[in-house]
């Protein structure tokens, strides 16, 4: 498996498939090595958190669970259209990522 994503922290994406389907939200995490993204107040699993220190909450949680970066795309923020990303070089030798739909720079 690749460890490369076309994600970032902080991306806007919506949920291509699966029961989230049309979901959108932004990335809290992202895990290359395990090719996954945790995004806000989608893909919600119960947690039962166990009280560590005296005087502490216990019980059941609701967290964000990780989901497969495959069922993910990058919503543009300039065309708000779900698009897949180009890389474009600029001359002082960096790399730029670019929606494939208006051409803006993400």
């Amino acid at each position: 498996m690749s460890n490369k994503l076309h994600i970032k922290t902080g991306d806007k994406v919506v949920v291509l498939s699966g029961t989230e389907k049309g979901k959108t939200g932004k990335v809290l995490a992202v895990s290359p090595k395990e090719g996954k993204v945790i995004i806000e107040k989608v893909n919600l699993v119960s947690k039962h958190v166990k009280p560590r220190k005296m005087g502490d909450q216990g019980g059941i949680v609701e967290a964000e669970g990780a989901m497969y970066a495959c069922k993910v795309q990058v919503v543009c923020p300039h065309c708000n259209k779900p698009t897949r990303v180009a890389h474009k070089l600029l001359e002082d030798g960096t790399k730029e990522r670019i929606c494939k739909k208006c051409g803006e720079a993400l």
